[in-house]
């Protein structure tokens, strides 16, 4: 029997939908987005997706230097270029912004705050960059951010690196930099279980962006 989730400005549904790809869970985030009102709970989607090389609106293709059969999605996301493939996790922020009363750059630090915080409860230093949106360990970028508004709604989110194959982001310039290096917490001695990973990222997520009520999970199921 379903629950029935309560509506408020302090109440986050999570959605854990597995391994999905990209397209679909895009047009996804923006039927949502498109649809909701005042009275919409805010989400955040939890979900892997097969190898894929993705364009944000300002990306340039020359950034994309060696993409072999990988394909490459340009999207309506911030930001340049970024690969997304399985054993990285990826939450999707469907939020209310205006409700809430957040400005994008109170959403981009809570997001980066909230990893540092997890990786802090994994003893592991991060740093924050002011030009470069992110989260970084050894000078190595671990998480991404990539977000748009439309309506005072945000989608897209962020991703971090868990346990993965990271040679596909030496075929770009991750987010535009050349020689950027990128690293995952299993090259960081933490082998942990993505859906823990994600559990906990998602305590921390709540805490930052300022979510009270209890949070209600739908396990790996796609958004109709």
């Amino acid at each position: 029997m379903n629950k029935k989730i309560p509506v408020g400005v302090d109440t986050l549904r999570i959605r854990n939908l597995g391994l999905h790809d990209y397209n679909t869970v895009w047009q996804a985030m923006r039927d949502f987005t498109a649809r909701r009102d005042n009275a919409t709970v805010d989400e955040l989607w939890w979900v892997e997706h097969p190898p894929v090389f993705t364009l944000g609106l300002n990306g340039q293709e020359c950034h994309l230097r060696d993409v072999g059969g990988i394909p490459v999605v340009r999207c309506d996301r911030g930001g340049q270029v970024t690969y997304h493939g399985p054993g990285q996790s990826i939450v999707y922020i469907l939020v209310d912004l205006r409700r809430r009363a957040l400005g994008v750059r109170q959403l981009v630090d809570a997001l980066e705050l909230s990893v540092v915080d997890l990786l802090q409860s994994y003893e592991i230093e991060a740093e924050r960059r002011a030009k470069a949106p992110g989260v970084y360990v050894q000078g190595g970028k671990i998480a991404s951010l990539g977000l748009r508004v439309r309506g005072g709604c945000c989608y897209h989110g962020l991703s971090l690196n868990v346990a993965m194959d990271l040679s596909p982001f030496y075929r770009i310039d991750p987010c535009g930099y050349s020689g950027m290096e990128v690293i995952d917490l299993k090259r960081l001695g933490k082998v942990l279980p993505l859906a823990v990973v994600q559990q906990n990222l998602s305590r921390y997520l709540m805490r930052r962006l300022g979510y009270l009520a209890p949070f209600y999970e739908e396990e790996n199921r796609m958004i109709k």
